[in-house]
């Protein structure tokens, strides 16, 4: 049985994760962390199952308390590094939900992490049709020299870009060098056409209603290609979620991104 502490559990997709791993047969809830867990409405959590959830505002303290096997963290940027500082100073493995994370981020945990025998997996996106979005959108990007994403989050978002959509745009750029379009171009509204990441225009929308989704739109002469994909549910996270959960021991130092567990 693979023991779960949930960080960020009063959260929307916290405590979807909660009730997502309290659910698995092979997983056990045995902590939920909130900053202000007695303020956070999580004590409800605690009736899971037959041995009460320990509920804390630390993570430093829940890790002492309950020896988790993995720390799941869908709390916001500004918090999720110094998550990964504890946990890996009490050798506890991560999987990372929280998005935000920049290329200098990044190397940030591959220092945090260096020498140490942890894992720290980290997901833009969970769901696993995001994923196959993404490797789609990889593969055209060979036969197109103009791309431009619009991905649509609701209005709580934290971030902007997603994390989804800057992944999307590292792959894509990886594939080939876009062309600049439009550079004689004047925007009458500064940023109206949206941000540019190595020539590829990115729009953020937020608007209540939504959840996440993101289309990847590639033209060329007399013809669209758009490859979207469309989260109606945050359940739709929960199988990559718990994937990364139960493969947690499967991968050392820093992983990023599904498809390394999916073998696509």
């Amino acid at each position: 049985m693979i023991r779960v502490v949930v960080c960020g559990a009063s959260g929307k997709m916290g405590r979807t994760v909660c009730k997502a791993v309290h659910s698995d047969p092979e997983l056990s809830l045995v902590g939920a962390v909130d900053k202000d867990y007695e303020a956070s409405g999580i004590q409800d959590l605690s009736e899971m199952g037959e041995n009460k959830v320990y509920l804390d505002s630390s993570l430093s303290a829940a890790i002492k308390e309950l020896k988790p096997d993995v720390v799941v963290d869908f709390t916001n940027p500004d918090v999720v590094m110094n998550n990964i500082k504890i946990a890996v100073e009490l050798e506890v493995d991560m999987v990372i939900g929280t998005t935000g994370f920049t290329s200098d981020k990044l190397g940030e945990v591959e220092r945090i992490i260096d020498g140490q025998d942890v894992g720290i997996f980290i997901a833009p996106n969970f769901a696993i049709g995001a994923v196959l979005m993404m490797k789609f959108a990889e593969k055209a990007a060979k036969y197109f020299n103009d791309a431009e994403i619009i991905e649509l989050h609701h209005n709580e978002k934290y971030d902007a870009p997603s994390g989804t959509a800057m992944k999307t745009a590292e792959m894509l750029s990886s594939i080939k060098t876009f062309e600049d379009l439009g550079p004689n171009e004047k925007e009458i509204l500064p940023g109206s056409r949206g941000g540019n990441y190595k020539n590829i225009r990115i729009h953020s929308i937020r608007l209540p209603g939504l959840i996440g989704h993101q289309e990847v739109l590639f033209g060329l002469d007399g013809q669209l290609l758009t490859i979207r994909h469309d989260t109606l549910d945050r359940s739709s996270f929960m199988p990559g979620v718990l994937m990364a959960i139960k493969k947690h021991k499967e991968n050392r130092g820093v992983t990023v991104g599904l498809d390394k567990l999916m073998e696509i």
